[in-house]
């Protein structure tokens, strides 16, 4: 009996009950984030963002504990938040691996999973300090954030179509006017100067990413880019 009234004794002392809880509900509002982004297939899923989440809770508990531990046996008042920050700040290493950066379109992929991990870093702090309706409102904007908010991108980018092109201009002198071309009337959001790809000597190759409208088809937009003062020819690249 007395090794059990010892256990029981020393859970009391330490709100182990409130602490397990904690780490449940840590565990549970990240698996809810994680599943919307487990099952659209990205790289970060449920296990990870539970992890996260988890860590983030244990970090928070491990934080509090000993604070009021110092001020217990020592008497020193310690900053809460300093664990915590340093969860914030050291999350930033696992989103970084999810994004990715595609040359072939220009496109930069991951960041809204980066992001997501991130907040969900800040769930499992806020659940670790007890803060459970503030973390559960933000596990449900969150995933709205994903979810409808995804609609909304998509019928914003049906109305601007971004494309990849090639222009090979028969001059080096015309890549400064080009470049202002394409930044005025055809919005290009990356230009680079490259080799030409026909192998002429003088010519020179310029990439672009450019936006058109959706009523306007690619052809339409090829046609206007190769009538375009020292272009010989224009095309879409993958």
């Amino acid at each position: 009996m007395a090794i059990w009234e010892t256990i029981r004794d020393y859970l009391l002392d330490h709100d182990i009950f409130e602490m397990v809880l904690r780490v449940l509900l840590a565990g549970l509002a990240g698996g809810m984030v994680g599943f919307e982004r487990e099952y659209h297939g990205r790289a970060a899923g449920l296990r990870t963002h539970m992890m996260v989440s988890l860590g983030a809770a244990l970090t928070a508990i491990i934080g509090v504990s000993l604070s009021v531990m110092m001020y217990e046996t020592y008497g020193v008042v310690s900053d809460v938040q300093r664990t915590g920050a340093q969860v914030m700040s050291g999350i930033g290493f696992l989103g970084a691996g999810t994004i990715l950066f595609k040359k072939s379109n220009s496109q930069i992929t991951g960041l809204t999973t980066a992001a997501g991990l991130w907040a969900t870093a800040a769930i499992g702090l806020a659940v670790g300090y007890g803060l459970y309706i503030p973390a559960f409102v933000t596990v449900i904007v969150v995933m709205m954030a994903f979810t409808l908010m995804s609609h909304v991108e998509a019928l914003m980018n049906r109305k601007r179509q971004r494309v990849f092109i090639y222009l090979e201009l028969n001059s080096v002198d015309a890549v400064r006017k080009m470049s202002a071309q394409l930044s005025d009337q055809f919005g290009a959001v990356e230009i680079q100067v490259t080799p030409a790809r026909s192998g002429t000597p003088m010519h020179v190759g310029m990439e672009a990413l450019i936006r058109i409208p959706a009523k306007v088809s690619m052809r339409n937009k090829l046609e206007k880019l190769q009538k375009l003062d020292n272009v010989v020819f224009a095309l879409q690249i993958s």
